[in-house]
């Protein structure tokens, strides 16, 4: 498995993204984030291209209709993107760092604006760490 496909197991499917996580975790975390990806085997590509993005597209479509962060709806959302993320990285803090310091870039979309992605990643991060 490529560092690529490491990336896109996160995120982060791009040169920023690369980029961004590189200053997040060593070569020995990325290795840890190539090995759980493979491990996941053909789930891999359904959890990547369709679940994931599905999840981000309706957590922006509660956000931007004004639902609070604390909506049970929105909290189940974030526990599966969660459940996602351990799969792929057990919950590295370093991911979650990345994505926090450049969600535009990890997200390998360089055409959504910075501001959306740092929106939603604020709204995300409220919903986990602020039960009702």
């Amino acid at each position: 498995m490529s560092l690529l496909d490491a990336l896109r197991a996160i995120g982060g499917t791009g040169r920023g993204g690369e980029h961004t996580l590189g200053r997040h975790l060593d070569a020995g975390q990325i290795q840890v984030l190539r090995s759980r990806a493979a491990a996941l085997g053909p789930a891999r590509h359904y959890l990547l291209e369709v679940e994931w993005p599905q999840l981000y597209r309706r957590a922006e479509r509660l956000r931007t209709a004004g639902i609070p962060a604390t909506d049970g709806e929105v909290r189940r959302l974030v526990a599966r993107m969660d459940e996602l993320s351990a799969l792929f990285s057990s919950g590295d803090a370093g991911v979650r760092a990345a994505w926090h310091d450049d969600p535009a870039a990890m997200s390998g979309d360089s055409s959504a604006p910075v501001d959306d992605w740092c929106e939603l990643s604020d709204y995300l991060n409220h919903a986990r760490h602020n039960p009702r």
